[in-house]
């Protein structure tokens, strides 16, 4: 299969290193074309993959095109390359931030095929979390889309309405779970570990953590019910914090992040 990238920034790059390190593809299935070839130029020659002279040419040679370009681009980028949709059926799949379905089919011949999708920067080592949504004339036509993105993690098929509270909760949160494993290991420091120790620690804790309420059937808050001990140090820690606002604190940052993303 061949794959073909309209933007090779951060995002693209972190999905394109998940797929090669995963063996999903080989650097030779890729299209790569962007607005300046001096910033990919030897990133594309790195991995092996074809930079095309143009957009259409990316869509021309592919059997999936993934649209990863700045929100305020994509219309004039999809009008320029509508006719090589028209040569060629080829899904498109769109990671543009806020960009919906009904405005991507706009700018794209009637019948298009269209997989919207929200991945986060997990995808580069296999742990992402994508949520996606079809169009309808996607809906016999998004399998491969969809087992290139559970191939770098997991997958969510969500209605549009929900995108702004995954982007909080996927997209932007993993930041705020290295702030919270920065001020574990920062504490560890405080107590004399070393900065570098202090962080595997943490991370490794958080890391097991997430896997056990993955894998458990018990909520998040039973599993604290069962590492709190009566009279124990787990619950002397967690009541202080709940006393400097943990959870009221994590809420209000995620209820930013939504407003911002919803442009409130």
């Amino acid at each position: 299969m061949q794959i073909g990238f309209i933007g090779v920034g951060n995002m693209a790059r972190a999905i394109i290193k998940g797929l090669l390190a995963g063996d999903k593809v080989a650097g030779s299935d890729l299209h790569l074309h962007s607005g300046h070839i001096e910033h990919y130029q030897a990133y594309a020659q790195e991995i092996g993959a074809t930079i095309e002279p143009d957009n259409a040419g990316v869509v021309l040679h592919s059997d999936v095109v993934i649209l990863a370009v700045k929100p305020n681009v994509y219309g004039r980028v999809l009008d320029v390359i509508k006719p090589a949709f028209k040569e060629k059926q080829v899904v498109l799949a769109s990671i543009v931030s806020g960009v919906s379905l009904t405005d991507l089919q706009q700018h794209l011949p009637a019948g298009q095929a269209i997989v919207r999708l929200l991945p986060n920067l997990n995808v580069a080592i296999g742990a992402g979390m994508t949520a996606y949504a079809l169009n309808d004339a996607a809906s016999d036509n998004a399998a491969d889309v969809l087992d290139l993105f559970g191939a770098v993690g997991d997958l969510m098929e969500l209605d549009e309405n929900d995108f702004a509270t995954f982007v909080a909760l996927a997209g932007s949160a993993p930041a705020y779970a290295y702030l919270f494993i920065d001020a574990m290991a920062r504490a560890g420091v405080k107590h004399g570990l070393n900065k570098q120790d202090a962080v595997r620690i943490a991370a490794q804790t958080v890391s097991g953590s997430a896997q056990m309420v993955l894998a458990s059937k018990d909520s998040p808050m039973d599993l604290v019910d069962q590492v709190a001990s009566p009279g124990g140090t787990t619950i002397a820690g967690y009541l202080a914090m709940e006393k400097s606002g943990f959870s009221s604190a994590v809420v209000d940052g995620l209820d930013a992040t939504i407003a911002k993303e919803l442009g409130e």
